[in-house]
């Protein structure tokens, strides 16, 4: 029968008090807590020892101690134990020896084939083990890896052989002396000192994972990462990469605040590229929420020339938007202030001649009036911008006109549900524009404008189950509008390119700004349609038309809404599983022709995901297109193995029958190294930029970083 026994009632005889794994205190002055010691058997023999055999378990905290045998001798104060020992620390560090002989707090003593194991990755086997001062743990004639041993004595993928491993227990630290690694047990790097992290550290400072990478422009070079640890809340990040061709420095800086966070990351380079410029470029982020459910945003961005996010690899961007916003969003009240700053990287764009800087102001908040029902938005709007140039414009192009608008603007709508079905809904509103303009000699310098309008929607939601419980939706809609801008002349600024869909079908004004809003009366009809079936896949469509009473000029070709008639909005989306969807969307005009069309596909597996895009667009020169534009993109991954990874992306240009970027990449990933090739090609050129080839690779050993490894796949033995 086995005994239990609070130790408490044994400290005479047995004083075991394991020490806490250390983590924001010195394992030293840990305070001791309650033991309890659990065996077959326990009894004083004759010299006054305490023997405790058969499936021995002692508990301290979250340390549990498994042995066949302990024996204590009070007069020396020390434990011998028999094993197979284990010592579970947490869940986080396991001991493994044959045997051992400890003092009574297991703070010191001596293990034999003693094998340490981390997060049941990370293993360290040594002939003898050495626990000292309950913070430090020595290993002599160590084999370190992450890898799976086998058996049969053959040699892990890789591994560390060192004379002596020191494990830093309060600051989670392996310090190696004279190690070797080894690949297959091939000798391939000496190092008489080594520190490296223990995988139960999540932030240390050191180097991170190298990486090799040769493009076209820059030649062969490497990055090496140095991380720092600057506290529990914020670190940085240097990374040289150097190469034949440059010379650049690379930082990232983060800290995290008890409100909010930020984010800074930039770089410094010399290189042949352009030689004797200083380049580089400085990207931040940050977010903090502020009393009264207010939240502040930033975000910053500005490069040293237009073409160094390409020459780099960085983020593929052709404009740079800069921005400082406050939010504060409830269920009746939104309000919203930003300033902006764009700055642009196309050839086909001069930086003085766009809005540059732009501040906006949105207050928006909603009544419930209980005399006439429904629901009532009053929104105030401000908004500006500026351009740097300051010529005056007198033709079609903006040159250096500058804008300032404010907007009131005040909406009321309700609904009534009929017997039949029929839902309407009434909506009518007013809105006031008065803005100021300046150099621009074709507008005048002050514009003011009032727009009422008014709506009379209808809808007849129906539905249907079949007898196998397929459910089916319809839902006609028919709206009348009308609206009526009386005013001034301005100029539209803010609302360049209009995009028609579904979202703005019932809208009275398609426009994106409210610089411009349509006038007239118009009359649209719509169909919604769905359709779930019981064995999991659904179908949607969306089909609308637009009919005026008079034709909009601001309207370009392919918006889709030039004319009297707009075209036929058409789009839809078929689910047959969770996995796979395809949508569509397209602008069918008079002649039965599409003028702008959209189909993309997704499929999310296990094993892989997989995208793609169609996109056409007719020619429209209002739109700076005197050609067709018809692209494909694709982008996918596969699982070929629990293993290996590969992955794909293409940007096809079906018009010029070429492609403008296209890449591949291959990765290899077990319990114990993760390999990552991949090779990208840029084939399109501009007067800053020139097409490139970047080649990348990378090398990771696992078991020295929280959550790394694959514990998918584990490398089986031949044997078994």
């Amino acid at each position: 029968m086995r005994r239990t026994l609070l130790l408490s009632v044994l400290l005479p005889w047995l004083g075991l008090t394991v020490p806490v794994q250390a983590q924001d205190t010195n394992a030293a002055d840990a305070p001791r807590q309650p033991a309890m010691l659990v065996a077959d058997r326990v009894f004083i023999a004759p010299d006054r020892t305490l023997v405790a055999s058969g499936h021995v378990e002692a508990f301290q905290g979250d340390v549990r101690l498994k042995a066949q045998k302990i024996t204590y001798d009070q007069s020396s104060g020390t434990l011998e134990i028999e094993g197979p020992i284990r010592i579970d620390q947490g869940g986080e560090i396991v001991i493994l020896a044959n045997a051992a002989e400890m003092d009574r707090d297991l703070r010191n003593g001596l293990l034999s084939s003693a094998r340490m194991v981390f997060q049941q990755q990370l293993q360290l086997a040594s002939l003898q083990m050495t626990r000292v001062s309950g913070r430090y743990t020595q290993l002599y004639k160590t084999a370190v890896t992450s890898c799976h041993v086998c058996e049969d004595g053959s040699p892990p993928l890789w591994q560390i052989r060192a004379e002596r491993v020191t494990h830093d227990q309060l600051e989670r630290q392996l310090y190696f002396e004279n190690a070797q690694l080894r690949v297959l047990d091939v000798p391939v790097f000496y190092f008489p000192g080594i520190r490296l992290p223990d995988p139960t550290l999540k932030r240390a400072t050191g180097f991170l994972i190298p990486s090799l990478r040769t493009t076209s422009n820059l030649g062969s070079g490497v990055k090496v990462p140095y991380f720092f640890r600057l506290g529990d809340h914020r670190d940085l990040t240097l990374s040289p990469y150097v190469s034949r061709k440059t010379r650049t420095l690379e930082a990232r800086y983060r800290q995290a605040f008890r409100t909010g966070t930020i984010t800074f990351e930039g770089a410094h380079t010399r290189d042949d590229l352009q030689p004797g410029d200083s380049r580089g470029y400085f990207f931040g982020t940050g977010s903090f929420d502020l009393p009264h459910d207010v939240r502040l945003g930033f975000d910053v961005k500005t490069v040293s020339d237009d073409a160094y996010l390409a020459d780099y690899g960085l983020d593929d961007l052709d404009r740079l938007r800069s921005d400082l916003t406050l939010t504060k969003a409830q269920r009746d009240m939104m309000f919203r202030a930003g300033l902006y700053h764009y700055k642009t990287l196309r050839d086909s764009e001069q930086q003085e001649f766009i809005p540059s800087a732009v501040a906006d102001l949105t207050f928006q908040r909603r009544y419930f009036p209980q005399t006439i029902g429904g629901e009532m938005r009053l929104t105030l709007e401000a908004h500006g911008h500026r351009r740097q140039s300051d010529q005056t414009s007198t033709g079609a192009l903006p040159l250096g006109r500058d804008i300032a608008r404010v907007t009131a603007d005040i909406d009321w709508r309700r609904q009534w549900h009929f017997a039949s079905g029929l839902v309407a809904e009434w909506q009518a509103g007013a809105a006031t524009d008065a803005f100021s303009i300046y150099n621009d000699a074709k507008f005048d310098n002050t514009a003011t404008r009032l727009t009422p309008r008014s709506a009379l929607t209808l809808r007849l939601p129906m539905s249907k189950v079949s007898a196998t419980g397929n459910r089916s939706y319809l839902e006609p809609i028919v709206q009348l509008g009308w609206s009526d801008v009386t005013g001034d002349a301005v100029p539209g600024d803010e609302s360049g390119f209009v995009e028609f869909d579904q979202g703005n079908l019932l809208a009275l004004s398609r426009f994106p700004a409210v610089d411009a809003r349509e006038d007239g009366l118009t009359l649209v009809y719509g169909v919604n349609w769905a359709h779930y079936a019981v064995n999991g896949w659904q179908a949607f469509a969306t089909v609308g038309q637009i009919f005026r009473q008079d034709a909009d000029t601001r309207f370009t070709k392919s918006s889709g809404l030039g004319g009297t008639t707009s075209d036929i909005l058409m789009a839809g989306q078929l689910k047959l599983s969770q996995d796979l969807s395809l949508t569509t969307r397209g602008l069918l005009n008079g002649s039965l022709n599409f003028s702008k069309a959209e189909f993309r596909g997704d499929w999310r597996h296990e094993k892989g995901s997989l995208s793609g895009t169609y996109l056409w667009l007719g020619t429209d020169p209002a739109e700076g297109r005197s050609e067709e534009t018809s692209e494909m993109w694709f982008d996918g991954s596969y699982e070929i193995s629990p293993a290996w990874r590969a992955s794909a992306n293409l940007r096809y240009d079906i018009s010029d029958a070429q492609a403008t970027r296209a890449g591949i990449g291959l990765a290899y990933s077990n319990e114990c190294v993760t390999v990552d090739v991949s090779l990208n090609r840029r084939y399109t050129s501009t007067t800053s930029v020139e097409p490139s080839t970047d080649f990348g690779f990378t090398i990771a050993l696992n078991g020295f970083s929280v959550n790394s490894g694959n514990k998918k796949y584990r490398r089986s033995c031949s044997n078994t």
